[in-house]
Formats: C-alpha cells, sequence, structure tokens
C-alpha cells in the first residue's frame, strides 16, 4: 500500500454558492381576465373592423440560400432564356409586401415593446392583452404602466389567435389603440365598458369613470375624428382628478427581500459547433 506523506495531500475547498439579495414587490398584480360574452364581443367587435379595414402584413417566404456545387453552377449558366424571363414576370405578378394601409397601422400598437414604448408616452386609449403569453412576466409590467396613464386595459384570451392571422402575424401578445385612432373610435367605444378596472393599491383613483364616459361620452351623431378627440380630453381630465387626489389611504407595506442563486442546477452551455469552411 501506497502511503501519503503528513502534509502532502491537500483538499479542495468547496466554492461557496453565489447569493444575490434584492428587493421584491411585496404587491401582487394580476390581470383581470375577460371571460364569457364579454371576450366573444371583444373579438367579434375587433375581428369585423378589421376585416373592413383590410389592414394586413403581406410578407414573402423566406427561403435559405444554400452554397452552390460546380455541377449546380454550370446548370444555372446554361439554363434558358426564356425561363429567365418567366422568373421575372413570375416576380412582376407578386404582391407589394409591407402593410396594405400605413396610415391605418400608425393607429395600433402591435406587440409588447410597442405598447410599452406607447404607454410610456401616453399615447393610448385602449389595451387588450393575450392571456397566452408565457411567460407572464412578459406583459405584467404593463398593468402599473396603464393604471398609471389612466388607460382601460384588460386581458383577452384567444387574442393572438384570433386577431393574428386577420393581419397576417404570426402571434399578437399585446395590441393598443392610439388616441389619434379615427378607424377604431367606434370599437374602442364599445369594448371600453367590457374591460374590468385594474386593481394597483398606490393609485387610489376610480377607473370606473373612463368606462362610464364610454356610455355618455360618445354618441351615435358624433364623426369618428370628433369621438377621438372627446376620448383624448375625457382621458386627461380623468389624469387631472387622479394627481389631485388626496393619496392618504395609501398603505405602506415594508418590502420583501429576495435571494436569487444564479444557475442553481449548474447546467452549462454546450459549445458552439465552429463551421467547416467550404473548399472549393
Amino acid at each position: 500500500m501506497s502511503v501519503i506523506q503528513q502534509g502532502t495531500a491537500t483538499l479542495r475547498k468547496a466554492k461557496k454558492a453565489v447569493v444575490k439579495t434584492c428587493l421584491d414587490n411585496p404587491f401582487v398584480l394580476e390581470w383581470k381576465t375577460i371571460d364569457g360574452e364579454d371576450m366573444h364581443f371583444i373579438l367579434q367587435t375587433l375581428e369585423e373592423r378589421i376585416k373592413h379595414t383590410g389592414l394586413k402584413k403581406i410578407e414573402t417566404p423566406r427561403v435559405k440560400k444554400r452554397s452552390l456545387t460546380k455541377k449546380q453552377i454550370e446548370r444555372k449558366c446554361n439554363a434558358s432564356t426564356s425561363e429567365l424571363s418567366k422568373e421575372e414576370n413570375a416576380e412582376g405578378h407578386r404582391q407589394k409586401t409591407g402593410w396594405t394601409d400605413t396610415s391605418i397601422r400608425r393607429q395600433l400598437a402591435i406587440g409588447v415593446n410597442e405598447v410599452t414604448k406607447a404607454l410610456e408616452k401616453d399615447e393610448l386609449l385602449l389595451l387588450l392583452v393575450c392571456k397566452s403569453a408565457k411567460p407572464a412576466m412578459i406583459t405584467s409590467h404593463l398593468i402599473q404602466l396603464s393604471a398609471s396613464r389612466a388607460t382601460p386595459a384588460g386581458q383577452v384570451p384567444r387574442l393572438s389567435e384570433t386577431i393574428a392571422p386577420l393581419l397576417g402575424l404570426t402571434s399578437i401578445l399585446a395590441l393598443g389603440f392610439k388616441k389619434q385612432s379615427d378607424t377604431f373610435t367606434e370599437a374602442i367605444a364599445a369594448i371600453i365598458p367590457k374591460i374590468p378596472a385594474l386593481e394597483v393599491p398606490w393609485f387610489q383613483y376610480r377607473t370606473e369613470e373612463s368606462v362610464h364616459f364610454a356610455h355618455e361620452g360618445s354618441s351615435e351623431n358624433e364623426e369618428p375624428e370628433q369621438l377621438a378627440e372627446v376620448l383624448g380630453d375625457e382621458f386627461m381630465s380623468l389624469k387631472r382628478k387622479r394627481m389631485e387626489s388626496n393619496l392618504s389611504n395609501v398603505i405602506l407595506q415594508p418590502m420583501k427581500i429576495k435571494k436569487l442563486v444564479p444557475n442553481p442546477s449548474k447546467i452549462k452551455k454546450p459549445p458552439r459547433k465552429k463551421k467547416k469552411a467550404f473548399s472549393a
């Protein structure tokens, strides 16, 4: 047997787990999901309005370009000019890519990033979020942001699978209607009463006033442009009332201390495979 001499063996010290301490929000904010008849009414109203406008994004399918071999290059060079002319004629008959009507597209905020920027600038009259967004953190920040702007916002199931195909998109996690949206003014006025008020503890004001406005502020005799102006003025007055209101009823709660362990399962990323250089 081999004997280990005294003083030669060393023990490896275990690495200390890295723990990051952060402050967490003591309040739990959740979307109020719109179900039942209200959900069907909202989806049907949007579907009819979008079909009426004809707004859609036209995209050409992307084709991956593969490296050609010598034989394929020779065949391509020897191709007849008649085939090339047929391809040119086919390209001429193709529809132009992009949105069918850019003026209507500017009245909408599509996607989480575009909706967030529009809310920060206080440009939205209405916000709808799809329930299928995973993880929920993607759209959770829009709750307090829309409440701070006094913008009616709600979570609608099947929003993405119903509206996205109409617009020529794969998915829509958030859809916002801007204050200058003359095309969707009537739809906005019809949808707002179906949106439940958001509950954010540090905003002590009644969002039901915006719902009450949707019933009385809009009339059938007004034109879409006049309705859009009335909508914007009414929400600005709501914001002034909120800022002038007394916030003495707010109950402060202590912040939660949360400890985070980065990569707790210690999963290593697989190494990237290097692409082999093409040898001619």
